[in-house]
């Protein structure tokens, strides 16, 4: 129990931290979309490279260098799901910038059920009556705001979409988080580094060009990027799927009020009915899933007794 405890700590501060993340990305708002991005890739690389070496994991690091240089499925799939969550990166940033963070919560809502979503066309899991339910009035959510908008919210889905397609790729590809982020972001550096290259040379580089405080928010975006990881990775292994299917709402929940008390993004009654919509839809979602995570582990007690 102390052990579960711990894990529930680690978690709730991890997604806390990555809800209230958008009020950091707003502090270099006057930076580049394009060049927040580029820092964190670069940042994000080096600090978690340090923090291995630090911890005495660089022999472990080669380990999966080799491992992955071995296997050429492996090696791709990992460079897909780094590409994959650089778009979903760039995404997000781009909307908390843009003065679109409820649209950035949506695209956090979604998400799950567009896991859902994928697994039943590329892993063939088949959807219960619950879930589909589920999907229906999510759906409807989603056309009232676009109806309203006058547009698809593009942005919530292509954050819901990159990270869904991310995850199922990390699904089949195991590597400590630590590591991986190293991993993940090598394959994006020589793009990044590039196009630092390039922004110094045209003279549109905000980094060492303006104040030192945007330096150093631009430089700690890597830590910004890694210490969440790291909290989740350790919380998750301490406590039950289910119970982190309840605890990932409180992310986007977040990110909503900030939106909306912090920032004075639009939230009427049209936003209203559509996110109650989809908060009806997950709760159906996330009861499902925990009688269905529930049933399966008694029938597993019943077995082995």
């Amino acid at each position: 129990m102390a052990e579960e405890k711990k894990g529930m700590i680690y978690t709730v501060f991890t997604y806390m931290i990555w809800g209230i993340l958008p009020i950091y990305w707003k502090q270099v708002g006057h930076v580049g979309s394009d060049e927040i991005l580029t820092a964190r890739i670069f940042w994000a690389f080096w600090l978690t490279l340090a923090f291995i070496f630090f911890v005495k994991g660089g022999k472990l690091l080669l380990a999966d260098i080799k491992t992955l240089w071995q296997s050429k499925k492996m090696f791709f799939m990992l460079m897909a799901a780094s590409y994959l969550i650089t778009i979903n990166w760039f995404l997000y940033i781009f909307a908390v910038t843009n003065d679109r963070i409820v649209e950035t919560s949506l695209g956090y809502y979604v998400n799950p059920l567009v896991s859902v979503l994928l697994g039943v066309f590329f892993l063939k899991e088949k959807l219960t009556p619950a879930i589909k339910a589920a999907f229906g009035l999510a759906a409807l959510g989603v056309i009232i705001m676009a109806v309203s908008y006058g547009t698809f919210p593009w942005l919530a889905f292509g954050m819901a979409f990159s990270f869904a397609f991310y995850g199922l790729i990390k699904k089949t590809v195991k590597l400590n988080a630590l590591r991986g982020l190293a991993l993940e972001t090598l394959f994006v550096l020589p793009v990044a580094i590039g196009y630092y290259v390039y922004l110094f040379y045209t003279g549109q580089a905000t980094f060492l060009h303006g104040s030192g405080s945007t330096d150093l928010l631009l430089i700690m975006s890597g830590a910004a990027t890694a210490l969440p990881l790291v909290l989740f990775a350790t919380g998750a292994q301490l406590i039950p799927l289910y119970m982190i299917g309840f605890l990932q709402y409180i992310a986007p929940s977040l990110m909503l009020i900030i939106g909306v008390l912090i920032y004075g993004e639009s939230f009427g009654l049209i936003e209203l009915i559509a996110f109650s919509l989809i908060w009806c839809a997950l709760i159906l979602f996330t009861a499902s899933k925990v009688i269905q995570i529930r049933g399966a582990r008694k029938d597993k007690l019943k077995a082995a007794a």
